[in-house]
């Protein structure tokens, strides 16, 4: 009976995680949907992910962390809403593929010739330039330059550029509105102590009005992954409490995180442990801890228990780094891991990180792992 009771309690735990994982995969294909436009700055992206997340947070049953789930905060941004067309030599490029435009550009209508100033950059005018890169990727800029720099891909454009008309509009907009979206599960024995689990679910949004960058693993997967978290302790209540936070802003330069810290909806000292989980859907060939080195006792627990059951093929350790949201956290004293799976597809901030090709290889080995660590850590 007990053998059977065991195996019957085996059986109900992987089922479940099985159930996490169709449900990850949902929540990734939903926030990269067209509907959320990329997650960034024009057709409300933004505003849809943090609405979704806190729906999420209360069908879970979690507790907000403040009033609400959300905390409302600011930053400039420059968009593009609008018009994006380039056409080279005649021949008309397509946005995301062919070219980006830089993301501190500021909106232009020309038409003019190129002068090859060395065999990648090429020059219209004092105010626009041309040049050729291996590869595209975008970001977001807080600011407006003086100049409209294009990035052209050479896999998809191999003629000698010689002549160039451009049509592009952009939008600055001095106090975006956004939001971190907090809540919590309460402790059963020690509701004061907090293990945290932080994503950021902001992206790059849109560039144009037909183009937008899905960002499966940066970061989708990270906040499927904290969803899954989440719905498992809320039906698992743990003796501390557990936090989780989405962050807005981290593509535009930490700035979700950054507000946070410095206005806490909770005592930064009752934080024991935060992971943050950034570009964590792939996985065969490992994963990396940011911060290491810093907390050599957590990692060495971490490396115990992934030995013990031996989930992820291997654990990079690498040392402090301002390159997530753990950063703020970190300066602030709070011990914090960032978490992020190595393998699969290269897309990273272009139009190719799509849900399609995201593998989610150690999806499951990944929040067995994190379950484990945290209840480590509350012992």
């Amino acid at each position: 009976m007990k053998k059977s009771g065991l195996i019957f309690f085996l059986f109900l735990t992987i089922n479940s995680f099985a159930q996490d994982s169709v449900y990850t995969r949902n929540v990734i294909n939903t926030l990269t949907s067209k509907v959320f436009w990329g997650r960034g700055y024009t057709k409300d992206g933004m505003k849809k992910a943090a609405d979704y997340i806190a729906d999420a947070y209360q069908q879970m049953g979690l507790l907000p962390m403040g009033n609400n789930y959300k905390q409302d905060f600011s930053f400039p941004v420059n968009t593009f809403p609008g018009k994006m067309m380039v056409s080279i030599n005649g021949q008309k490029l397509i946005p995301g593929k062919d070219f980006i435009i830089n993301n501190e550009s500021p909106g232009i209508k020309q038409q003019a010739n190129l002068t090859p100033l060395d065999s990648l950059n090429y020059q219209a005018t004092p105010s626009l330039t041309v040049s050729l890169k291996d590869k595209l990727t975008w970001s977001v800029a807080t600011e407006v330059g003086e100049k409209t720099i294009i990035h052209v891909n050479k896999k998809y454009f191999t003629s000698i550029p010689k002549e160039i008309s451009v049509d592009i509009e952009n939008k600055f907009v001095p106090d975006f509105q956004a939001a971190n979206v907090c809540a919590f599960v309460k402790g059963t024995r020690f509701p004061d102590s907090l293990l945290m689990i932080t994503a950021h679910y902001d992206h790059l949004g849109g560039m144009g009005a037909d183009t937008y960058f899905p960002g499966a693993n940066d970061n989708a997967a990270g906040v499927a992954t904290l969803l899954s978290l989440a719905k498992y302790y809320a039906a698992h209540p743990q003796p501390y409490s557990i936090g989780f936070i989405c962050f807005a802003g981290e593509e535009a330069g930490l700035l979700g995180s950054r507000y946070f810290v410095e206005n806490p909806l909770i005592l930064l000292n009752k934080i024991k442990f935060l992971l943050n989980l950034d570009l964590v859907g792939t996985g065969e060939a490992g994963m990396t801890v940011v911060n290491a080195s810093v907390y050599p006792k957590a990692f060495a627990l971490l490396n115990h228990i992934n030995n013990q059951h031996r989930y992820i093929s291997k654990i990079n350790s690498r040392g402090k780094a301002a390159n997530s949201d753990h950063y703020f956290f970190t300066e602030r004293g709070v011990p914090a891991f960032f978490i992020y799976t190595q393998g699969g597809p290269s897309a990273y901030h272009d139009v190719f990180d799509q849900p399609e090709t995201l593998p989610l290889t150690e999806y499951r080995d990944l929040f067995k792992l994190i379950v484990g660590f945290n209840e480590k850590l509350m012992e």
